[in-house]
């Protein structure tokens, strides 16, 4: 008599068992993007009630926090039950060059969409560089050997064998 073995047989009782009665938060998917000077991040929250949807910012860490409830109907006979209830977390460290006091939220059709722009400060712009003389001022792309003008510098990027004002103060 020849006995059929499937040890994958019950994988998916044994599995379901396992995370049945998990606690805590979840976590959420989402994307994050950079349009412009924005980055936005998007999650998928559905049967969240927005009104549990909690966004905080301490320093430069992000916290996006959700709860979603349902109904404990006692009175009638679930048939089936895969929606789950909980808390939903995710952290997200934010860089030195995001306006923390200009990110905003909103919730749309079951999507959290967080904007974070980018700081005035961090976006790259031209410095002009003037003369002592000031009606020797120096055109952009016009420096001089041998003057007091050597153009203008763009801010942002430091070429290599520099370092920044950052590294600079620390030494």
């Amino acid at each position: 008599m020849a006995v059929n073995f499937d040890p994958f047989r019950d994988l998916d009782r044994v599995a379901g068992a396992l995370f049945e009665g998990r606690q805590g938060p979840r976590n959420m998917p989402v994307d994050v993007y950079r349009d412009g000077d924005t980055y936005v991040l998007t999650a998928d929250l559905p049967g969240i009630d927005p009104g549990s949807v909690d966004i905080d910012v301490d320093g430069q860490l992000l916290t996006v926090r959700a709860e979603r409830t349902l109904s404990n109907d006692r009175s009638v006979k679930w048939i089936s039950r895969e929606r789950q209830a909980g808390s939903f977390l995710r952290q997200f460290t934010l860089g030195q060059g995001i306006d923390t006091e200009r990110i905003a939220a909103s919730y749309t059709n079951g999507v959290l969409s967080i904007t974070i722009p980018v700081s005035e400060r961090a976006k790259a712009r031209k410095i002009e560089v003037t003369t002592e003389a000031g009606s020797d001022a120096v055109t952009p792309g016009s420096a001089r050997v041998g003057s007091a003008g050597v153009g203008s510098v763009t801010s942002g990027a430091v070429p290599s064998g520099t370092m920044s004002i950052a590294e600079a103060d620390a030494s």
